[in-house]
């Protein structure tokens, strides 16, 4: 199988662990925003200060840092955008997620010289569109998640010089391209605006004019949850992909958890990694269709879809409304490691639930996995044997010994 052009990693980042995180385990870029401006309002910790320093974490490591502005603006969102603006250029990201013409008018008179990415909000469909874009100074374009592989590889040919990027894993909306109005009409918060509250996800009833009874809408014999999409995922579609010529791949979910981010960024770096190898295409094969299994059974998720990139296939829609439920449990994260003798202490960050007696997994850097004997967990300050340790509010620390010297960041499952 021929070498083919290693496209770009770019992973989401709600905060600056799961930046860390993200980094960790081999994306080479991460996007994350300021609750205002980023389609991220609620699940968002950033801070000017914590995107400085997640900037220069990325540039340490000759990695990226991108800072999304792809609220679809009001008036009202454009004034404080100068300053925002202003600020983000005194700190340098390497990009600017951009989906509204006002706020593309607002960054160029402030800070003409950023480099632009078009946001899939933007919808950009169309070879045309694409032009048109490129014009305005974008340097690359977020493609609408609508497009089947044969069109953005069409849109790739025409392109020249300006980067295409695509999603390749993670939630998809109901509406088209994630411009949905059902959670401004029912609770008064945008999707536009960053604050969506996911109605897309909930059950519908009917109820008749004039009464209080309703009727649970019946949909077919999987259930009522009309508008549940399943999860993106083209981890066995990545040599199509990759040969398309697409310049980045993207991975959806800053309001994911830490956990969430490694198995994902790390499947998809090892994958990106295998494709690009020019390793044979049945041992390529196998290893994509074991990673893609890896992540359905040990990952909670609404089920797996290939989505609009691959049509005429299996329904898109999750229509029982639950996530198929995993056997298996984020426990911890990897904060340091240090030799003792012929062997290493992991000290750990208890995420939920440790028992001495449970089959522990890590996960290290990029979706390797390993066992961990649990029975030799002790007590961070006393080195006491443990029988269990609990999350709580994720400051619970314990050791556990190791064969190896696993990463920081690495994270920790236990079978359930």
């Amino acid at each position: 199988m021929p070498k083919l052009k290693k496209p770009e990693l770019l992973a989401p980042g709600g905060n600056l662990e799961k930046l860390k995180t993200a980094l960790a385990h081999g994306a080479d870029a991460v996007y994350c925003g300021l609750p205002d401006f980023s389609l991220r309002t609620r699940v968002n910790d950033f801070s000017l200060a914590d995107i400085k320093k997640g900037l220069l974490l990325a540039h340490q490591e000759g990695k990226k840092l991108y800072i999304t502005l792809n609220i679809i603006a009001r008036d009202g969102h454009l004034a404080g955008l100068k300053k925002h603006v202003r600020q983000l250029r005194s700190i340098g990201p390497d990009a600017l997620f951009i989906a509204d013409p006002g706020v593309l008018e607002t960054v160029k008179s402030v800070w003409p010289e950023a480099r632009l990415s078009l946001s899939t909000q933007a919808n950009c469909t169309n070879a045309a569109s694409a032009r048109f874009w490129a014009k305005q100074g974008f340097k690359r374009l977020i493609l609408s998640r609508e497009l089947s592989l044969k069109e953005i590889t069409a849109i790739k040919a025409e392109a020249g010089k300006t980067e295409i990027e695509v999603f390749v894993h993670g939630a998809l909306c109901s509406s088209y391209s994630g411009r949905c109005f059902l959670s401004d009409y029912y609770i008064g918060r945008s999707a536009n605006l960053g604050d969506c509250a996911q109605p897309c996800r909930w059950e519908y009833e009917i109820k008749p004019a004039g009464h209080d009874k309703s009727l649970i809408i019946g949909e077919d014999s999987h259930g009522t949850y009309l508008l549940n999409s399943k999860d993106l995922c083209l981890l066995e579609r990545l040599p199509e992909i990759i040969a398309s010529g697409v310049d980045a791949l993207k991975i959806e979910g800053r309001a994911k958890s830490v956990y969430y981010l490694a198995n994902v960024i790390g499947a998809y770096r090892r994958g990106i990694d295998l494709v690009c190898s020019g390793k044979s295409k049945a041992l390529v094969k196998k290893e994509l269709a074991w990673l893609k299994a890896e992540l359905l059974e040990k990952l909670n998720h609404r089920g797996y879809t290939e989505g609009f990139m691959f049509p005429n296939q299996a329904v898109m829609q999750n229509y029982e409304g639950n996530f198929p439920s995993s056997p298996w449990e984020f426990c911890g994260q990897v904060l340091s490691v240090k030799r003792v003798g012929d062997a290493y202490d992991l000290k750990i960050r208890v995420h939920n639930t440790l028992l001495a007696t449970d089959k522990l997994e890590i996960i290290a850097p990029a979706y390797q996995l390993d066992s961990l004997d649990a029975s030799t967990m002790r007590d961070v300050k006393t080195g006491a044997v443990i029988s269990e340790a609990h999350g709580g509010g994720g400051e619970r620390q314990v050791l556990i010994r190791s064969k190896q010297a696993w990463p920081a960041y690495s994270v920790l499952r236990r079978r359930l």
